[in-house]
């Protein structure tokens, strides 16, 4: 099971059963519009707090994600959620209210590969049967706690990225009696928090990149791989300047990526008519990208391999305003479709 210092390697390759994702208003505008399950038109979605939205995205993906497993709540044995508002209150709220056996988890944006990992851990050592798991992200309840409230209309600089208005859930599970390939998780690296001293809270993807960097190249080293083995390398929400930062790094480190096969989430969900600086995050990007368009990918034979490395900025409203620079971790989890 341990391989390295930091890897699982999976023996029975816990399955990726069903998946759920829900998006908002700006998302159904996107470029990955028709890998998501369903929209909302407006940012309310008819809750009376931003905050309460993000909990009704969460309980609708677990639902969707259930009901196209042909599964029911008391089949499942443990509900692994996070997001980024205080204390993961939406997520607390909506295991609330489906009532399966609750870990909330906190990753910031790489909490959704944390909770993969976790989940297929649990699954392919006989402690569960199915597990539902996955990350979520609301754009002005997110900008409300980080930074501004979008009704302030302050102006961002070109490194800032766009939070993900999403939630992307899926059901893990024993792969025994899965007929014909399936998505299957058979290895995850977990990160280690790496801080370079950045501080600008506008600049994410530069402030992650090392930690995708470290957690990558931790993941070839301790599988004895090296990048050709996959078909697809993407990050979660990187972006446009964290993206070229990784690859430099990667590089650095005696790994060569082309450009068609290290990718990121961030710079995938959005058109370019769409005004997002450098690009997306929140840990609904990686989430919805991976669980909706990726894993569609690989049904179509697009993709058999992909490492994909969700990214986390690991700070707090407090600690920015304390001087704090950024900690920031990455969690990289393989699926083979097989």
């Amino acid at each position: 099971m341990l391989r390295g210092k930091q890897s699982w390697a999976f023996q029975n390759k816990p399955a990726i059963v069903s998946t759920g994702v829900v998006g908002g208003p700006f998302e159904k505008r996107g470029r990955l519009s028709e890998d998501f399950d369903r929209f909302y038109d407006d940012l309310w979605m008819g809750e009376n707090t931003y905050e309460k939205a993000n909990r009704l995205m969460i309980e609708d993906a677990v639902k969707l994600a259930l009901e196209k497993g042909e599964l029911h709540e008391n089949q499942i044995q443990f509900f692994l959620s996070g997001d980024l508002i205080n204390q993961i209150t939406p997520s607390s709220f909506a295991a609330r209210t489906n009532e399966i056996p609750y870990l909330g988890i906190f990753g910031a944006c790489s909490t959704s590969m944390e909770g993969l990992a976790l989940a297929s851990y649990l699954v392919d050592s006989g402690g569960a049967d199915y597990i539902v798991t996955g990350a979520s992200s609301h754009n002005s309840a997110v900008e409300k706690q980080f930074r501004y409230p979008t009704e302030y209309g302050g102006q961002k600089p070109p490194t800032a990225q766009w939070t993900v208005t999403g939630a992307g859930y899926s059901v893990v599970g024993n792969s025994e009696g899965e007929k014909g390939p399936v998505p299957r998780v058979t290895s995850a690296t977990i990160g280690k928090v790496v801080d370079m001293g950045l501080a600008d809270p506008f600049n994410m993807g530069g402030a992650m990149a090392p930690a995708a960097a470290d957690t990558i190249s931790a993941h070839f080293l301790d599988l004895g791989r090296d990048p050709s083995y996959y078909d697809l390398i993407i990050t979660g929400d990187l972006a446009e300047i964290g993206r070229k930062t990784a690859k430099e790094l990667l590089q650095q480190k005696g790994f060569n990526l082309t450009e068609t096969q290290f990718q990121d989430c961030g710079l995938l969900i959005y058109g370019q008519d769409q005004p997002v600086q450098s690009g997306a995050s929140g840990p609904g990007c990686s989430a919805t990208v991976f669980y909706g368009h990726l894993l569609n990918q690989m049904k179509k034979g697009v993709y058999k391999r992909i490492l994909m490395v969700a990214t986390g900025a690991l700070l707090s409203p407090l600690t920015f305003q304390q001087g704090e620079s950024i900690p920031c971790i990455a969690h990289a989890v393989s699926i083979e479709y097989i």
